[in-house]
């Protein structure tokens, strides 16, 4: 096996680029989208669609992360590659809403899978000049696109079928090649990169409020119902970031032996932001429609998109921490679970009341931590 090139120091990573960023907004922009399908229609199928882009989307996206923590996009052809590669995830981002549609107006689902070719193809060329180990990968990110382009061909149920199987391509991708000491992580860039990510998804949480709110009056209903959904994302990132976690993950990251850190990674950034990020796709979906009907009782869907939504991102926050041995977990554990409970509450009172109860139900959370804290006890953790 071909070992890994040396890296100069000064290509190492220490922060994170302003076109790292840029990259991250548009990639963002593709979560915008997701949620956008689930506010149109929230029925199981849309679930699905959302869950099957998302997985194939977040893998590739994963890879550009661990690509720029590997080397600094500092000289301009590799600055103009990870532009290119933006081009792809924006075509992705406008393909979405009719990716799964059959016919003639399912062309939107080849441009998809053209431009996820795109992404992949940029990465491959970008990681193959750092790290040639990569070659042990790339047939799985190659056969993934393979089965998105002519899932964009096909037609009915087929297209489930093909997006599941490049979904589990990329699934299986890690049990076949080990990672091993192949691949190098820079802690404090890692985390501050995924940190902003979290950051930017939170701000589109925030717009959706507002897109929500477009075009009605601004009444003190809307007005107290946006309030309340800007307190809920606050919440959201209260736990996240205003307890110190990130702080925390970082020294849990640079303590750990260089060739366990792959595996850290993979489990806290990978795996564990999955329902985190899920939650807030859900979250702002279930706020969109809520905004709309402050005062009335919401339907089941929006209602569970809504209570869902921050359940899945407090149990992603759990195996977060649980996976980094970060911090104690009971309170957010429950919290998950009450919150799941509440959807209930949004479908016999109020738009208003539900997400009332569900900032409310978060804040009670981080209290009962920080009055733990405060004890000096020592912090829990689930056993693996």
């Amino acid at each position: 096996m071909t070992s890994r090139p040396v890296q100069p120091d000064s290509d190492l990573p220490l922060r994170v680029s302003t076109l790292e960023l840029f990259f991250d907004l548009v990639f963002v922009f593709t979560i915008t989208q997701l949620t956008g399908m689930l506010a149109r229609d929230m029925t199981l199928a849309a679930g699905c669609r959302v869950l099957l882009v998302f997985g194939v989307l977040w893998w590739m996206y994963g890879g550009y992360a661990w690509l720029t923590n590997s080397r600094t996009p500092s000289r301009a052809p590799e600055r103009l590659l990870l532009l290119l590669g933006m081009a792809g995830f924006l075509v992705i981002g406008l393909a979405i809403p009719h990716a799964f549609t059959p016919g003639a107006s399912g062309r939107d689902g080849v441009a998809l899978g053209l431009g996820f070719l795109l992404v992949i193809a940029v990465h491959a060329g970008l990681y193959l000049r750092i790290n040639r180990n990569f070659q042990r990968v790339l047939p799985f990110n190659l056969l993934s696109a393979l089965l998105v382009i002519v899932a964009g061909l096909a037609g009915g149920a087929v297209i489930y079928v093909l997006w599941t199987a490049a979904l589990a391509v990329q699934a299986l991708s890690p049990l076949l090649v080990r990672l091993g000491g192949r691949f190098s992580i820079q802690p404090a860039h890692f985390v501050e990169r995924h940190g902003a990510l979290m950051i930017v998804a939170f701000g589109e949480s925030v717009a959706d409020v507002g897109i929500g709110a477009s075009g009605q009056h601004v009444t003190a209903g809307v007005a107290v119902s946006a309030a309340l959904g800007l307190a809920l994302t606050a919440a959201l990132w209260w736990a996240f970031f205003g307890t110190g976690d990130d702080d925390r993950a970082e020294s849990a990251m640079t303590g750990a032996d260089p060739a366990e850190r792959p595996g850290l990674a993979l489990a806290a950034y990978f795996y564990a932001y999955i329902p985190m990020l899920l939650g807030i796709v859900a979250m702002a979906a279930g706020l969109k429609l809520s905004i709309g009907h402050a005062g009335s009782a919401l339907t089941a869907a929006p209602a569970l998109a809504l209570s869902g939504g921050v359940a899945l991102f407090l149990a992603g926050d759990v195996l977060f921490r649980h996976v980094l041995r970060i911090g104690t977990l009971r309170y957010r554990a429950a919290a998950a679970a009450l919150a799941l409970a509440c959807w209930p509450v949004a479908v016999a009172a109020n738009a208003i009341t539900g997400i009332a109860l569900l900032a409310v139900l978060i804040a009670a959370a981080l209290a009962a931590e920080n009055a733990l804290a405060r004890k000096d006890e020592p912090l829990d953790t689930f056993e693996a």
